[in-house]
């Protein structure tokens, strides 16, 4: 027996059981006379004491031992004289009557601490060891959590979880495909899924009515903090429902998940349609832990003789409440660079100074009164103490440049407080976005995402602004920010699929030859339905105020789509590529 208690479990109403530990060696005091040394494994940490007195060869095998040795001991529980406030074992410690060693262990190369000193390259590396972490551990805890509590959720509703295939065929439209040759078809080539979206659709017209999985999914795409080239969605779907249905079913669930993990009781989600989310956050995914809401000024502040506000397509700022005081000359001149940043773009940026003693201070003072400052005041609900920001040109540029500095300003005055939990839907997306460079239409969502009904008939017209009005059926989840599922009611109706298609610039024949097993589908009695995908990963590190995904994959991918670990991907054998009749161009440098 290696143990018949785990190193988390022993407290004040154990003492004087023998028992029988194992585990890894956290840290070692030697005190001459006494030994004391930390026992961990997932459970928690133990204090053992090894003493001279009682054993002499005993101790001096304890003082050989090294960082993460892995041993296994047999002792007696009893009091501590000096107890560990902070550890749950921390009022007991084990006197150690036996031990085996059961693993040596190099030094090392970080250390297993909760704030370890260890860079994000070495800890991938060695990600063996840093999954030993607490915090580490923790989220990976978490996530299996979440998962089970899901399947729980969604099962007691009725769903059916369904394994989809993870070869298909490759598709043009959307994110970019990892591809996988074929040996037994030469020349041909698998894809791995950037979603279920055709699977599930047709496990619908199959008649099983609620479909869901927790499904890993693949995307060729640039890496950032919150994506990775395979990551987990809640993959779900429903026949016979309206928005209306799948909102309050996928709302529960969140709901659920809050309080079943976090035991956060969440209200009823507020909703938004995409323009005014546009219009009062320039994001489709606005934080509304915090009110800074745009007002627009283009009406009030145009012909005044300021070129930079009369040339401009939309003039538009927000109210930063308290920060008259807050920021001097050189800090209004880093906010400005902040802005003007290549990331971000702004040309300017434009101040208002309502201080407590009523007067005002802009650094547009001289093309507008101070009457004029102080009636713009009104439309903001500014108060003395606060300063107004403005930004001005083309609409869409200058809407997602001032969400930027919303949401930098946000963060310096401490309002994305991650204790804070803002969820709402985003609803009523436009159905096509035109692309200036390719010259065509592209789904907002993906192709088969249902304009809503009372747009139907638009989508017949050849005119660009009536296309370009089109609204879909389609509907975002948003939480502090971050857009954690998004989803939409499909279309069911082969002749509106191929209308759909028509209008994303698809031949027939291409829609045929890419999606023609859908299209034949939709023949044989396809019933109405929708559903929703959730980024898990993403999920996880919202649940838990992180901004990172990475700690809640047990063997995630860096920036550049590589496996530290494993040394992944690799070139392969020339015999495999024979295999795959693939050949493989060389540069002089290679």
């Amino acid at each position: 027996m290696y143990r018949t208690h785990n190193c988390g479990e022993l407290r004040i109403s154990d003492c004087d059981k023998n028992v029988t530990l194992s585990g890894w060696v956290q840290a070692s005091r030697d005190f001459g006379g006494m030994t004391f040394i930390d026992l961990r494994d997932r459970y928690g940490i133990t204090q053992l004491v090894f003493n001279m007195e009682d054993d002499q060869s005993l101790c001096e095998q304890a003082r050989k031992l090294g960082r993460e040795f892995v041993i296994k001991i047999g002792g007696k529980v009893r009091e501590r004289s000096n107890k560990n406030p902070n550890r749950p074992t921390g009022d007991i410690e084990i006197t150690v009557q036996s031990m085996d060693l059961l693993n040596a262990s190099l030094v090392p190369p970080f250390t297993i601490e909760d704030e370890s000193d260890g860079g994000d390259e070495l800890r991938m590396k060695y990600r063996y060891i840093d999954l030993r972490r607490t915090p580490v551990q923790a989220n990976i805890i978490f996530r299996s959590k979440l998962a089970l509590e899901t399947r729980r959720y969604l099962g007691q509703a009725g769903f059916i979880e369904v394994e989809t295939p993870c070869l298909i065929k490759s598709t043009p439209e959307g994110a970019r495909d990892f591809v996988v040759p074929s040996r037994m078809n030469p020349g041909q080539f698998y894809a791995l899924p950037q979603s279920p979206q055709t699977f599930k659709q047709i496990l619908m017209i199959a008649g099983l009515d609620k479909y869901f999985q927790i499904v890993k999914c693949f995307r060729d795409e640039d890496l950032r903090a919150d994506r990775q080239p395979e990551f987990t969605q809640i993959d779900c779907e429903m026949a016979f429902v309206t928005r209306e249905d799948v909102l309050n079913t996928f709302e529960g669930l969140i709901k659920d998940l809050y309080l079943n993990t976090k035991n956060i009781e969440l209200a009823d989600f507020p909703r938004i349609t995409y323009d005014d989310a546009m219009r009062l956050y320039g994001s489709d995914k606005p934080d509304t832990r915090f009110e800074m809401k745009f007002v627009d000024l283009t009406q009030t502040v145009q012909g005044k003789g300021f070129v930079v506000f009369d040339n401009a397509e939309l003039v538009v700022g927000i109210c930063a409440k308290n920060q008259a005081m807050a920021y001097s000359n050189k800090q209004i001149n880093e906010l400005t660079d902040w802005v003007k940043r290549p990331q971000i773009g702004a040309k300017g940026l434009v101040y208002i100074k309502y201080n407590k003693d009523g007067s005002v201070k802009s650094s547009i003072g001289k093309f507008y009164s101070n009457d004029e400052l102080n009636t713009w005041k009104e439309l903001f609900d500014a108060q003395p103490g606060d300063m107004i920001l403005i930004m001005a040109g083309d609409t869409d540029s200058t809407r997602s440049q001032l969400n930027e500095l919303r949401l930098e300003m946000g963060a310096r005055m401490g309002l994305r407080d991650w204790n804070k939990v803002a969820p709402l839907w985003v609803v009523d997306f436009p159905l096509l976005d035109w692309d200036e460079d390719s010259k065509r239409w592209h789904a907002m969502h993906h192709p088969f995402t249902s304009p809503k009904v009372e747009d139907i008939e638009k989508m017949q017209s050849g005119d660009f602004e009536t296309i370009k009005s089109l609204r879909a059926d389609a509907y975002d989840m948003v939480i502090n920010g971050v857009e954690i599922g998004g989803g939409s009611i499909r279309i069911h109706d082969r002749a509106l699929q191929a209308k759909n298609f028509d209008l994303l610039g698809f031949t027939k024949e291409e829609a045929e030859e890419q999606f023609g097993f859908l299209l034949g589908a939709f023949e044989y009695g396809a019933p109405p339905h929708g559903g929703i995908a959730f980024g898990f990963d993403r999920l996880c590190a919202v649940l838990n105020g992180q901004s990172s995904i990475r700690d809640f994959i047990a063997f995630p991918k860096n920036n550049q789509g590589r496996d530290m670990m494993i040394d992944a991907p690799a070139s392969i054998d020339e015999k495999q590529l024979d295999e795959l009749n693939l050949i493989i161009k060389r540069t002089s440098e290679s």
